[in-house]
Formats: structure tokens, C-alpha cells, sequence
């Protein structure tokens, strides 16, 4: 494959540098670490990705990344730019390379002494979860730094002296956001961002997530911190929870036999548009023996996708409820389109029938406004925002960023579930209004 160009130097949004400038670059609190660390978020129009910052380094440098709720590390391109004093090697055989599970050893780099360039180095596969694309890099440790949500102001940064991830190629950075050298896991793996977090410092192995529309903010919360959001708004005590699920077969790009998935899924049961059942093939619904089927998370995946039965049923029961609101064409990639002048607006979005992803339950059920189930296309037109994801897709519901903006989602990796609010906007609040102090 031929090498890219160096990606764009790094860019921040107006919300990263405010967020960076209002604290100091030092140990979180006397005594002790942290109770909670955070990531900014913000998204990226041109690619619809949700991009973070944080800091790495010696001398500390801002990186912006990709979130990817996928992945087995974070990935840096080490190639362009990287420059530490403080980074380390994963020596082959050492017990961070073996739980790293990578069964890989960097021997035959002949260049002078580099992050991408060490010998006896333990090997990753860094990937680009948006393009697919995966290649061979050393994994190695350096300081990584991210904003505490300590009270009543917002806290120093907290620093991890020996943080794991994984170099990538330049290449690798082609099809993120503008300015992004990476990707942020916040899979289930041993090394990504929640489980390497609440080790290094001794919180809860948790985080929530609330992710923006575009010009808006939103957060990554790892630990303990209450979710607080302006006016007043406590989203702590009345999550919503299901069981997070175990694909028994790896839905990674580069994988081992036995692997298990370390991505998120979830138990749908069954969908409800303005609640009523829309008749499924229940069975796609399950995650068979070989891992195929079922129903995940997926940041990096701008619009729910569904395999092409469950769509067909999905926007033929949401037509019949809709038939008093006149269609115009459909507009790529979306199929059931309508007149965006004829639909009213209410506090959640276009006034349009509820889409309810039931769990276990009757009482366990997402319902999806029309903020998050309409995107509005250029022209006018407002489309129901499921994308035909093909007869024999690897999973079968796949719900991607937009159904998730607005909404609080918990990952509580001890307890194996997620937590969802709903969308705040029915709260009168938005993931923009996080409090952090």
C-alpha cells in the first residue's frame, strides 16, 4: 500500500484549547489520584467522527483523535512529528506484551532508535476502524495526560507516567477527521482507555459517554465523577441498565482463533415504532456460535445500519405511521425521506413516531426521539436515519453515533451493562451542559 502524506497539523476546536488552557499540567490532588478523568468531545462535520484531545509527551504536546468504541489500544502515528523524551518499549515477553495478547516481537529495524523503530519491542496491529485498514506497530509506553472533574473548578491534569498504546503509520491516519494522528479506544480490551485508566489510577473501571451534534460539546467521563449536567440535571441515580453482552468470536480486523470481541453489544429483542412490534426474523437478533448477528455500539458509524430485513421491516412499519407527512425522493444513503417544511418541531426533535430498542424487558426500552431517529439532508429533506446495511452483514444492528448524540450512555465494565438516559433533551438539558466544576 502507498504511503500518504503526513496527515494535517494537529487543530483544535475553540472548546479543546479552552479546556487545555484552564488547567495546569501537574498531579491531579495531593495524596492521591484522581476520582475521575475526562476527554472533551467534539464533531467532526466533514467525516461525522467524534473527536478528542489530550495531552502526551516529554515536552507535552496535544494530539486530537478519533473515539473509537472498537479497538484494542490507542494508536499514535509515530511516524510524523512524534517526538518524546520520555517513551519507553513494551519488551517482547515482558507481562505487558503478554497480556497484550499479540503473540508479535519487533526484531528487524535497522534505522536509528525511534518509537517506530525499536528491535525486541512488543508488536501491535494498530487499526483504522473507519477505513478498515490495519498494518504493524510497536507497542510502547509515554506520559499521557487528561483533565480531572474535580469540584468546584475544574482540576489539574492528571498525568499516567507510562501510558500503553501502540505506534501507527502515517498512512493509517487517511479517512479520519482533519488533524487526527490516531484513535481512542474505549473497547472492553486490557489496554484501551477505560480498563488502562482505572488501573493506573485506582478508580472505578467505568466510564459514560455523551456525544455532541456538530457545534455542540460533549464528554468521555471515566470514574467516579456524578453526571451533572446544567440546570441542575443528576443523570447518576436514573440510568436505565441491560446487560452488556460477549461476541464469543473477535470482530477485530486482525484477531487470533478464540479471541473474544471486546466491542460492546447489547440484547435487542425486539423494535417498536410508536409502539407498536415491528415484525422481525428474531432470530438475526442473536449472536450465533460463529459471532455473527446481534446488536453493538459503534461511535465510528455515523447512522444506525441494519441488515437489510430488520431495515425493510423498520421503515415500512415507520412509513404506515407516517403516512399523513408527504415523502419527496430518497437522498443517499437514507430511504424514507420526507418534506422537512411539513414536519413539526418539538423539545426532542422532529415531531415523528418513537423508535424503541426493547431489551429484556417492556421496562428495559431505548426510546429514540426524533433528534436522534431524523437527519436533516440538504434540500430540505428529512430522512429516517437507518442505513441498509446488506442481507448478511457480521452484525445486524449496528448503532451508530447519531442515535447515541444527547444521550448519557454508562459502560460499567465491572458489572457488565450499560446504563442509557434517553435523550436529554426530554431533561431540558444537553451533553454540552456537563458541568465540570
Amino acid at each position: 500500500m502507498a504511503r500518504m502524506p503526513p496527515p494535517l497539523a494537529v487543530a483544535c476546536t475553540a472548546l479543546l484549547l479552552l479546556l487545555f488552557v484552564s488547567v495546569s499540567p501537574c498531579r491531579a490532588a495531593s495524596g492521591g489520584g484522581p476520582s475521575a478523568v475526562l476527554l472533551p468531545v467534539s464533531k467532526d462535520d466533514a467525516t461525522q467522527q467524534y473527536v478528542t484531545m489530550f495531552r502526551q509527551r516529554t515536552p507535552q504536546a496535544p494530539v486530537k483523535a478519533v473515539l473509537d468504541l472498537a479497538g484494542a489500544t490507542l494508536w499514535v502515528d509515530c511516524e510524523a512529528g512524534y517526538v518524546s523524551s520520555s517513551y519507553a518499549r513494551v519488551p517482547c515477553g515482558s507481562k505487558q506484551c503478554r497480556l497484550a495478547k499479540t503473540n508479535a516481537c519487533a526484531t528487524s529495524c535497522d534505522g536509528a532508535p525511534s518509537p517506530a523503530c525499536l528491535n525486541d519491542t512488543c508488536g501491535g496491529f494498530p487499526e483504522n476502524t473507519v477505513t478498515h485498514v490495519s498494518t504493524s506497530g510497536n507497542i510502547i509506553t509515554d506520559v499521557l495526560s487528561l483533565p480531572t472533574t474535580f469540584r468546584p473548578a475544574p482540576g489539574p491534569l492528571a498525568t499516567a507516567p507510562a501510558f500503553l498504546f501502540t505506534c501507527g503509520a502515517t498512512f493509517l491516519t487517511e479517512g479520519l477527521a482533519a488533524g487526527a494522528t490516531g484513535m481512542v479506544s474505549l473497547s472492553r480490551a486490557r489496554f484501551a482507555f477505560p480498563t488502562q485508566l482505572a488501573a493506573t489510577f485506582r478508580f472505578s473501571r467505568k466510564f459514560a459517554l455523551c456525544l455532541p451534534p456538530a457545534a455542540a460539546a460533549g464528554v468521555v467521563i471515566f470514574g467516579d465523577a456524578p453526571y451533572v449536567f446544567q440546570p441542575g440535571v443528576d443523570l447518576s441515580k436514573s440510568l436505565i441498565y441491560t446487560p452488556l453482552l460477549v461476541n464469543p468470536v473477535s470482530t477485530a480486523g486482525v484477531s487470533t482463533k478464540g479471541d473474544k470481541s471486546t466491542e460492546y453489544f447489547v440484547g435487542v429483542t425486539r423494535i417498536k415504532v410508536n409502539g407498536r412490534a415491528v415484525p422481525l426474523n428474531t432470530t438475526l437478533l442473536a449472536i450465533n456460535k460463529k459471532g455473527v448477528g446481534g446488536t453493538k455500539l459503534s461511535t465510528v458509524t455515523p447512522y444506525t445500519v441494519l441488515e437489510t430485513s430488520i431495515h425493510k421491516a423498520v421503515t415500512d412499519a415507520f412509513a404506515a405511521e407516517t403516512s399523513m407527512i408527504p415523502r419527496v425522493p430518497a437522498v443517499a444513503p437514507f430511504k424514507l425521506c420526507y418534506d422537512g417544511s411539513k414536519v413539526a418541531s418539538t423539545r426532542v426533535g422532529p415531531a415523528v413516531p418513537t423508535v424503541e430498542l426493547v431489551f429484556q424487558s417492556e421496562a428495559t426500552s431505548w426510546v429514540v426521539f426524533g433528534a436522534n431517529s431524523m437527519v436533516a439532508t440538504k434540500g430540505g429533506a428529512l430522512c429516517l436515519g437507518v442505513v441498509d446495511g446488506g442481507a448478511a452483514p457480521e452484525t445486524s444492528v449496528v448503532i451508530g453515533g447519531h442515535m447515541m448524540e444527547d444521550n448519557l450512555l454508562e459502560f460499567d465494565l465491572v458489572g457488565s451493562r450499560l446504563g442509557f438516559s434517553s435523550s436529554l433533551l426530554f431533561r431540558q438539558t444537553t451533553c454540552n451542559n456537563f458541568r465540570l466544576g
